[in-house]
């Protein structure tokens, strides 16, 4: 008899669950739905406005995901609940709420149904920045040695700032609070009655570090004397492995999804992070780029190093007994939808339209024809900043080598290599420092959807690409997992290793570098090195000073 898992993929704007077999990865059944919150950036539900860079979220849209789209896909594919043997969670991070001892969300309760820090704080919740900048400073001087493990710098969206926003503007909030908690956790928490924190999150976003655990009280004293025990007052040193089950469906959930009391709940994990079980990768060495309006790169290690400008190294960061690393580009897909929306000639929407083209493929048309260097363009991919290996936030984007005679198409294909480069980059450095990166996958609409762009990434970093079986990886990645907690006793897995192996897809298409081009490309990324490291280490800080003439104006 079959035996299935449900995933439940938590995104910015909506929750997609996903009924998989176990036993081959077949996809039987999905269902998305929106959150009728959507994200709050302006008001909140009373009308009361918010601040500037303020992104909440509200909590019960996503238990309203679990009533609605796991019955949905229980009755499309016409699966008895008796043979779906467990379930698994990502969600955005840093995504983060307050709550009671018993789970209860302060937003819940009527004497806070008006404050805007008694409700979640999403991912991209930014108004926090300055307290991250405090933090970045404290940890620079007090040289604390963990900051390294991050690029040298923590993130406004991360949890810590995020609580320091609240201490700081609401400090009620912050006492009444029993518990800052991810909204992953808080929702395995509410499925299975018992509260419990992944490491992928707490690794990531909170400071945590299986060797040597959060940082120390005194440097969280140096912050503000009032957090000086904040990780035992408001979060939890009791950090759970990936793979290990959260616990089993309570009954009230049971009622509200239409699954089984006692099904098996896994431990959440980050969105991104669980993508890499989804294409099958269960060992170090092998590199995934999961490419949209942004792109994270995600790979296992069997060592801790400090990687120049990685977002994070954490242990049982993906899967357990590996160390996990994460870098990225923050402006990808955006980037390309940057120059469709500002610099096309209405001619060319004309043409696309007579060619019965949109005009993404249209473009592509025009560009894919081109060789390596035939543009005689060269341009940096900073239009959102630079993630990876930079980290820095206020660099600018740039093209050089126009002249009156470059065309749109030339510019677009040099924005696609601008980001082919920089993934370069971040390859580069992770070998430089005795981390190997020896595949590459990818995952995310471009890889589904543009050849041309993959094909020149595998020509910039030479190395073969393979591509994600599954254009719902997120959701069939926490299925593996779900299908792990059940353990093999029940039609599941003992090993997250074994079920990526088993569930984890990739297409059948592989791109692999052209020769002529990679001699080409090699000598164009030459170039984008000298630019990288002219305008981004410090030998030309023009654009950082243009962005201070702008302010000023």
């Amino acid at each position: 008899m079959a035996k299935y898992a449900i995933g439940v993929d938590y995104g910015t704007l909506s929750g997609r669950a996903l009924l998989v077999n176990v036993q081959t990865g077949e996809e039987l059944a999905s269902s998305v739905y929106d959150y009728p919150h959507s994200v709050m950036d302006e008001t909140l539900p009373s009308g009361k406005k918010l601040g500037h860079d303020w992104a909440l979220q509200h909590p019960q849209d996503y238990l309203d995901v679990l009533a609605k789209t796991i019955p949905a896909v229980i009755n499309e594919s016409k699966v008895s609940p008796d043979d779906i043997i467990g379930v698994g969670i990502d969600f955005t991070a840093c995504t983060v709420l307050p709550v009671l001892a018993d789970g209860t969300p302060l937003c819940f309760l009527d004497e806070y149904k008006d404050e805007p820090h008694a409700y979640v704080k999403l991912w991209k919740h930014h108004a926090a920045q300055k307290y991250a900048t405090k933090l970045n400073e404290v940890a620079e001087a007090r040289k604390e040695p963990w900051l390294n493990n991050y690029g040298g710098k923590i993130s406004s969206e991360w949890a810590i700032p995020k609580i320091w926003q609240i201490l700081d503007e609401a400090e009620d909030i912050y006492n009444k609070m029993d518990k800052f908690i991810e909204a992953a956790d808080w929702l395995a928490w509410q499925m299975t009655g018992v509260e419990t924190r992944n490491s992928c999150c707490a690794g990531y976003k909170a400071l945590w570090n299986k060797n040597t655990g959060y940082p120390s009280n005194d440097f969280f004293k140096a912050l503000d004397p009032r957090l000086e025990n904040v990780i035992d007052e408001k979060f939890s040193r009791d950090i759970t492995p990936l793979g290990s089950p959260a616990g089993k469906l309570t009954e009230e959930m049971a009622k509200l999804t239409g699954l089984k009391a006692g099904t098996a709940v896994a431990i959440p994990i980050i969105d991104a992070h669980v993508f890499v079980p989804a294409v099958g990768i269960s060992k170090p060495g092998q590199m995934l780029a999961i490419m949209g309006t942004s792109t994270c790169h995600m790979m296992m290690s069997t060592e801790e190093k400090q990687v120049q400008g990685i977002c994070g190294v954490v242990s049982d960061g993906i899967m357990p007994g590996l160390y996990a690393y994460e870098a990225g580009q923050s402006c990808v897909g955006d980037h390309f939808q940057w120059f469709i929306e500002n610099c096309l000639p209405k001619k060319y929407y004309d043409d696309a339209e007579k060619a019965g083209m949109n005009i993404h493929k249209y473009l592509r048309s025009k560009a894919e024809v081109q060789k390596p260097g035939e543009h005689g363009l060269v341009a940096l991919d900073w239009w959102n900043g630079n993630r990876s290996v930079l980290v820095d936030v206020d660099l600018t984007g740039m093209i050089l080598g126009m002249n009156l005679q470059t065309k749109p198409e030339d510019i677009y294909r040099a924005l696609i290599e601008a980001t082919a480069y920089g993934t370069r980059m971040i390859i580069e450095t992770f070998r430089e420092y005795g981390v190997p990166v020896e595949e590459f996958y990818a995952a995310g609409g471009i890889s589904q959807k543009d050849p041309m762009t993959m094909q020149i990434y595998a020509d910039i970093i030479n190395m073969p690409i393979k591509i994600a079986g599954s254009d719902q990886g997120g959701a069939l990645g926490s299925a593996i997992f779900g299908s792990v907690a059940a353990g093999a006793e029940n039609g599941g897995y003992d090993s997250v290793f074994t079920a990526a192996e088993a569930m984890g897809k990739i297409k059948d298409t592989v791109y692999y570098p052209i020769e002529e081009n990679v001699k080409l490309y090699d000598k164009l990324f030459a170039e984008y090195k000298i630019l990288h490291d002219y305008f981004g280490r410090g030998a030309n800080d023009v654009m950082k000073r243009l962005k201070e003439i702008k302010a000023s104006v």
